[in-house]
């Protein structure tokens, strides 16, 4: 099992706007992609926090459209770490965390098995994981924009030591990095 943090990111570093929108990276025009169905066949658990759980069922209106969920996330259960009390759309398999990354990860790892989990976001909640020693893997699609503030995708000093690039691709306007996250000293 490896825990993935695999996110889009700006030129400066953010996730989402100040607006907490992802609508400036549906504009880059781009004629390739990397292969998100080869990437989630590997997945059988996915995390996220709050304001990207929320974004996701507000933006796709997944509480009226359910039918939807298993599209984009198959049965897959998802985690979502959270203080307060959310809706789920029918069928979906979504368990709320409240408290630590180090608290939910065995509930987490015995749900994935065999498979990885992906952290969707936010950056933040990736940090978390980072802090706790939890995650493995950082795989950022570089998108052709810059933004002035907003969702920062890693919101944590992370030094040159820890994070090792392993590969670079390039999918028409996007650079996607992978980088390997090293245990601390």
């Amino acid at each position: 099992m490896r825990v993935i943090y695999n996110t889009a990111t700006s030129l400066s570093g953010y996730i989402a706007d100040e607006d907490n929108s992802l609508a400036w990276l549906f504009a880059v025009d781009s004629e390739s992609q990397p292969d998100h169905d080869a990437f989630l066949a590997g997945v059988t658990v996915l995390v996220s926090g709050s304001t990207t759980y929320e974004w996701v069922l507000r933006e796709e209106d997944l509480l009226a459209h359910p039918e939807k969920w298993p599209a984009y996330y198959g049965d897959r259960p998802q985690f979502v770490f959270t203080t307060r009390d959310l809706p789920v759309p029918d069928g979906a398999d979504v368990r709320f965390v409240r408290g630590s990354v180090q608290d939910a990860m065995p509930a987490i790892r015995e749900a994935a098995g065999d498979g990885d989990v992906w952290v969707i976001g936010g950056g933040d909640l990736a940090g978390q994981f980072l802090d706790a020693g939890a995650l493995d893997e950082v795989q950022v699609s570089v998108a052709p924009a810059a933004l002035t503030g907003g969702a920062p995708v890693l919101p944590r000093r992370v030094g040159p030591d820890r994070l090792h690039l392993r590969d670079v691709e390039r999918y028409g306007q996007f650079a996607h990095l992978t980088y390997d996250v090293r245990p601390v000293g």
